[in-house]
């Protein structure tokens, strides 16, 4: 499955359930790391308009790791 695949699945469970604000999202913003929740991460790019995938860095729900990009040396 692809990134793309992966993340689009992680929203849309989260949109559609009752948590949404448990879920934050990281994503690179020139050259810092911003964190956001949810709701925030859809108003901030436009309902996902703005900010491509490539961008995310990390989601998490309730600390949990649910994606998180690797890094290349």
């Amino acid at each position: 499955m692809t990134k793309k695949g992966v993340i689009d699945e992680i929203f849309s469970k989260a949109r559609f359930g009752n948590e949404a604000e448990t879920y934050k999202i990281f994503y690179r913003d020139f050259e810092k790391i911003i964190e956001v929740t949810l709701p925030e991460f859809i108003k901030v790019s436009e309902n996902f308009e703005t900010i491509p995938v490539s961008r995310i860095k990390k989601i998490t729900k309730n600390n949990t790791i649910l994606f998180e990009k690797n890094v290349r040396s």
